[in-house]
């Protein structure tokens, strides 16, 4: 295939699942595969940008999500300062501006704020867009933009819905990604998996890297995206 071609997708999603089970086959702690999960973003992001793509989104972590123990929420949320915070200069120094798609509900003031922080240090950044879907869940963020739509009293319409999305300019997904072998959604990006690729991955998330980014980009061009027309 030609470089001219070669159909670079403008938004791919990342639905990231395996972190537990590729410790657990590692004979590792729980927290270890988390850790090799939050690693592999890095090198996801870099070879994504790296070859056009103007959109990243990762399903970080969901309103589902807080039914895991204490523990685990507890060092997922370090996780999530780490990458606000200490480890932010990456981002800015790649270009790339950080949103965040969710809900404050049930968050820390101190993690509310510094991912605000970083939305604020990055807004200037014009290279690519990682958005993080972050206490999201895209049922909620779908009915959080009809209360929105509703209190502005405009009518209610399919631009009006998409105008009160989190993080509204991001467009919707040309392709969604979703690792370990799980074949679903589970309220990932509702509003903008329309008329999105899906792409099932055997391999847990700890072990993607660059070489699975070219598979995606190489089986986004092997598909004809008809819009039902």
């Amino acid at each position: 295939m030609s470089d001219q071609d070669n159909k670079i997708p403008n938004h791919i999603g990342f639905i990231m699942d395996g972190n537990r089970r590729w410790a657990k086959t590692h004979g590792l702690p729980t927290y270890e595969g988390h850790l090799a999960g939050y690693n592999k973003v890095k090198d996801v992001v870099r070879a994504s940008v790296d070859a056009g793509v103007k959109y990243v989104s990762f399903y970080a972590f969901s309103t589902e999500n807080w039914d895991r123990t204490e523990k685990e929420i507890s060092y997922l949320m370090k996780l999530f300062m780490r990458m606000f915070t200490s480890d932010l200069d990456e981002v800015v120094g790649e270009n790339v501006r950080i949103v965040i798609a969710g809900t404050d509900e049930r968050l820390d003031k101190k993690v509310i704020q510094a991912a605000r922080d970083a939305e604020a240090k990055t807004a200037g950044n014009t290279r690519a867009t990682v958005m993080l879907c972050f206490n999201y869940g895209g049922q909620k963020e779908i009915v959080d933009a009809v209360k929105k739509l509703a209190a502005s009293g405009e009518e209610i319409s399919e631009e009006g819905i998409s105008k009160h999305l989190y993080a509204p300019d991001v467009p919707p997904c040309d392709i969604i990604v979703r690792t370990s072998g799980e074949q679903r959604l589970s309220n990932f990006m509702l509003w903008r998996a329309a008329y999105s690729e899906l792409m099932f991955v055997d391999k847990h998330w700890p072990d993607m890297g660059p070489n699975d980014v070219k598979d995606v980009i190489k089986e986004y061009n092997s598909r004809s995206r008809r819009y039902g027309g």
